[in-house]
C-alpha cells in the first residue's frame, strides 16, 4: 500500500511540475539594462555625454549625434562608431555621412578622451530609439544611453549599385576558376 501512494505521489509531482515548471522560470525576472553591455562600458571604454541635435525630423533631414569616448585602460584600443537604431520596422533606416573622428577604424589612446560626432541622413519614417555605437576591436560593441527620435515623411529609396554588384560577381568568379585551376578537389 505504502508502494502505491509513493508511486502516485511520485506521478503526481512530475505531472505539476512539468506542468507548472516552465511558467514558474518565466516568472523569475532576470536584470537588465537598457542600453548598457555587460562590462564594456564600464571596463573598457565609456559612451559619455551622448546628445542628439533633434528629437524629431523629416525624412531626409540630418540627425547628428555627439559626446566623447572615455578610455578606462591603459592601451591605446583601435574602434570605429556607428549608430544603433531599434524600430518596430525593418530596412536601412540611416545613411551614415560624416563622423568625427573621420574614417572608419580609429585609434583611442589609453586612458584618454576622444570627442565624436556622427551624422546620418533618415531614410525611413518610424520611431527610433537611437544609440552610439561603438565596436572596440577584440572586444566587441557597446552602446551609449540613447534617445528616441521621431521620423516622419515619405521613405527615401536609394538606388541600388548594379555596377558594384556586376563588379564583386567578376571577382567572385575569377576566384572560383582560379581555385578550380589549382585546386579542383576544393571545388568539387
Amino acid at each position: 500500500m505504502v508502494d502505491k501512494i509513493t508511486l502516485a505521489f511520485v506521478l503526481g509531482a512530475v505531472l505539476v511540475l512539468g506542468s507548472f515548471g516552465p511558467n514558474i522560470v518565466t516568472m523569475i525576472q532576470t536584470a537588465e539594462g537598457h542600453g548598457v553591455q555587460a562590462q564594456l562600458q564600464s571596463r573598457f571604454i565609456r559612451i559619455e555625454d551622448e546628445t542628439f541635435n533633434r528629437q524629431s525630423l523629416q525624412t531626409g533631414e540630418v540627425l547628428t549625434l555627439s559626446g566623447a569616448f572615455v578610455s578606462l585602460v591603459d592601451s591605446d584600443m583601435r574602434a570605429w562608431s556607428s549608430i544603433f537604431s531599434e524600430s518596430t520596422n525593418a530596412g536601412n533606416r540611416w545613411e551614415i555621412l560624416a563622423r568625427d573622428p573621420p574614417g572608419n577604424v580609429f585609434d583611442i589612446p589609453g586612458n584618454d578622451v576622444v570627442d565624436y560626432e556622427i551624422s546620418a541622413r533618415a531614410l525611413e519614417p518610424g520611431v527610433y530609439h537611437v544609440h552610439t555605437q561603438l565596436n572596440i576591436e577584440h572586444v566587441g560593441p557597446g552602446l551609449g544611453p540613447g534617445q528616441t527620435v521621431v521620423v516622419e515623411g515619405e521613405p527615401i529609396l536609394k538606388p541600388i549599385p548594379y555596377t558594384n554588384i556586376a563588379y564583386q560577381s567578376i571577382i567572385i568568379a575569377v576566384g572560383y576558376v582560379i581555385t578550380f585551376a589549382t585546386r579542383p578537389w576544393q571545388v568539387i
